[in-house]
């Protein structure tokens, strides 16, 4: 989750919304990203998408079996769907989102039943900082 936060930190500095993410594969790094919708004008550059992608790109494979997401906040509805569609393992999460979060928050994803692809979910991994830096960059956009 360290990698996952310098990330967001790296997304903060950009002006990003302070999002990131961190994928391992058998207790490697296979891709780390943060947050870009606001610099690549596209509305799907989250740190998730970015992680996957680089992550398909890098194992030349689509499915990503047996790894293990790191985010500092909880996977919105798009996130959570492409990473069931990887068929990541587990997902670990800082922030939990009541306005977007589908594991568990606000939507429950993981836990619907008949869903395709079973989903570790894990939760509160270094909260406390993943919350801050949001709430700060949000304190900032409003004053």
């Amino acid at each position: 989750m360290r990698i996952a936060l310098e990330q967001a930190y790296q997304a903060l500095r950009e002006g990003e919304v302070p999002i990131g993410a961190v994928l391992i594969s058998e207790g490697e790094v296979i891709a780390q990203a943060h947050n870009m919708p606001i610099s690549l004008n596209d509305p799907t550059a989250h740190a998730e998408i970015l992680v996957l992608r680089e992550a398909a790109l890098r194992k030349n494979n689509y499915r990503l079996p047996n790894t293990v997401l790191y985010v500092t906040l909880e996977p919105c509805l798009m996130c959570i769907g492409a990473i069931l569609q990887a068929r990541v393992a587990t997902v670990v999460f800082g922030a939990s989102d009541p306005k977007a979060g589908a594991c568990g928050s606000f939507y429950s994803i993981p836990a619907t039943p008949g869903i395709m692809h079973n989903i570790k979910v894990v939760t509160g991994v270094l909260e406390r900082e993943c919350r801050e830096i949001l709430q700060a960059f949000f304190k900032t956009k409003r004053q």
